[in-house]
């Protein structure tokens, strides 16, 4: 459990690494050049793991489930949004919006699966969420 709470939060720390890396190309360049070069630089990186593990390429196209195709383009939607975003807004202003609309997402998703959780503790934290998104949009007046 310790490991997958440690590789939980260096994924969020790369999410916004990430983040700001193509927030500051899609600066220089465009958000969909920027997109372009994180897709085709995640492509090389993850096809050269592939070849290296093995055993990771699918028996067949039909083996592979509908919903397998479908994380291609919610990322690319998903990067090409941040690179565009980030410089309009801010990195904190991103992340925290973005990170509101996931645990909103995920919170609904375990809703629809089933999973006891108490609703007043999960709308509490939902609404401890909306809040902090809130209080994070706020700038003093100048």
């Amino acid at each position: 459990m310790i490991a997958a709470i440690f590789f939980a939060v260096v994924t969020g720390l790369l999410v916004v690494l990430s983040r700001q890396v193509n927030g500051r190309l899609s600066l220089s360049t465009s958000p969909m050049t920027s997109s372009f070069f994180n897709h085709l630089v995640g492509f090389v990186v993850m096809s050269v793991v592939l070849f290296a593990i093995g055993g990771l390429w699918p028996t067949s196209f039909s083996a592979i489930p509908f919903h397998a195709w479908l994380g291609g383009p919610l990322g690319v939607i998903f990067v090409a949004a941040g690179s565009w975003v980030i410089p309009k807004i801010g990195a904190v202003n991103t992340a925290v919006l973005i990170i509101g609309g996931q645990m909103i997402a995920g919170a609904a998703m375990d809703m629809a699966d089933g999973m006891t959780a108490s609703p007043v503790l999960r709308f509490s934290g939902l609404a401890l969420i909306l809040a902090g998104i809130l209080l994070a949009q706020a700038r003093p007046k100048a």
